[in-house]
């Protein structure tokens, strides 16, 4: 069975790490290997991938063949646009300088895409948290005012209590100076009507 290009993982649970490495086709997952070219972490944002793109081209020459995660991870980092590059130098279609500077170009392009996903990743993540604290600012001053209105209705209601526990004090009618002079008169004054 030819050799195959694959993953050997390592890592506790829930937290893996894998090493891309040459193996036989019959060895174990994790058994014995012919020689490592890369890892791969898929726990960071992106994915941390390390490969030795030439040593991987150098086993493809040789028919190593690759598992389905393997071949998107070689495809990924462009060992299969640098090979098939290196197919067409050895056609004649393109100058060595050329096919380098072909990959050298996709590279670039390759970067730039992955550093605008990582920026538009950024902003994404700043606008929900902005969102987010803007929600959480209005339901707490929706709380306050329910609170509040709760607090003006709770001292109305003890306010009302409090008058209508308070008996209405009967006040002796004070009867001021001008008062009596008056009270007098009347009748003096209804005895002269009298008479």
């Amino acid at each position: 069975m030819p050799a195959r290009i694959r993953l050997q993982r390592y890592g506790k649970k829930g937290k893996p790490f894998y090493h891309i490495v040459i193996a036989d086709g019959r060895a174990p997952r994790d058994g014995k290997f012919i020689e490592q070219i890369g890892t791969y972490n898929p726990l960071t944002i992106p994915a941390t991938i390390n490969l030795d793109i030439d040593k991987s081209i150098k086993w493809l020459k040789n028919g190593a063949t690759p598992s389905d995660t393997a071949k998107a991870i070689l495809s990924y980092k462009g060992v299969f646009y640098k090979y098939h590059l290196e197919k067409g130098v050895m056609k004649g279609a393109l100058t060595p300088e050329q096919a380098e500077a072909k990959f050298n170009a996709w590279l670039s392009e390759k970067a730039d895409k992955i550093a605008s996903k990582i920026k538009a990743r950024e902003l994404a993540k700043k606008d929900a948290k902005k969102k987010a604290l803007s929600r959480e600012t209005e339901v707490n001053e929706a709380r306050e005012k329910e609170q509040m209105a709760k607090l003006a209705k709770l001292a109305d209601k003890e306010a009302s209590e409090k008058a209508a526990e308070e008996p209405v004090a009967e006040t002796p009618a004070v009867q001021t100076p001008a008062a009596e002079d008056e009270a007098p008169k009347a009748p003096e004054a209804s005895a002269e009507a009298a008479e």
